[in-house]
């Protein structure tokens, strides 16, 4: 997928979700049923993509290693000091995790290492596995910009229903419905 957005459409034009966002918020979530199902460890997709709209790169949860985070995998194909990840957004169908038991590294510290300054995601990481794991806030706290798009909730919790529980439904404003 290589979109081409319009002035003031492009990933990390602002904060404000923009169309675009939305774009490529979609399949990030999608990618996160191609992992490998687990009972310690959420489905996860996510997707780079620079400034100009092009994608450069994806990854899901459990894509080469056991352990991968899908974030983790995505950022892992390319050079770490590529200019394009300063002005590029990462797009995560759940909140990048500030705390992991399987490696030292969580997902929110990939990120800001890597120099990216936008995050847009789809869902908050629930309390499942780590208490208190807030990435955005980590990230924020950092200078990076990160948009939640909760009309993307449903999507990103679908593949991790056997972790959670049959996902809510969500109006488009962001509220739960019966």
């Amino acid at each position: 997928m290589s979109l081409t957005p319009s002035p003031g459409d492009a990933p990390g034009a602002g904060h404000d979700p923009s169309a675009t966002d939305r774009e490529w918020l979609s399949p990030a979530c999608e990618l996160a049923l191609l992992c490998p199902p687990s009972a310690t460890a959420f489905s996860v997709g996510a997707v780079v993509v620079a400034a100009d709209g092009v994608e450069l790169a994806r990854g899901y949860s459990r894509e080469g290693d056991p352990r991968d985070h899908a974030g983790e995998a995505a950022l892992a194909k390319l050079p770490a000091d590529d200019p394009r990840l300063a002005t590029g957004t990462v797009y995560s169908s759940l909140e990048p995790c500030a705390r992991r038991a399987s490696r030292p590294r969580p997902r929110a510290q990939l990120i800001r290492d890597a120099g990216v300054r936008r995050v847009v995601t789809a869902w908050r990481e629930p309390g499942t596995f780590v208490q208190g794991a807030d990435g955005a806030e980590l990230l924020e706290e950092a200078g990076v910009t990160v948009l939640e798009l909760a009309e993307y909730a449903e999507a990103a919790q679908m593949p991790n229903r056997h972790l959670v529980g049959e996902a809510p439904r969500v109006s488009r404003s962001g509220t739960p419905q019966p």
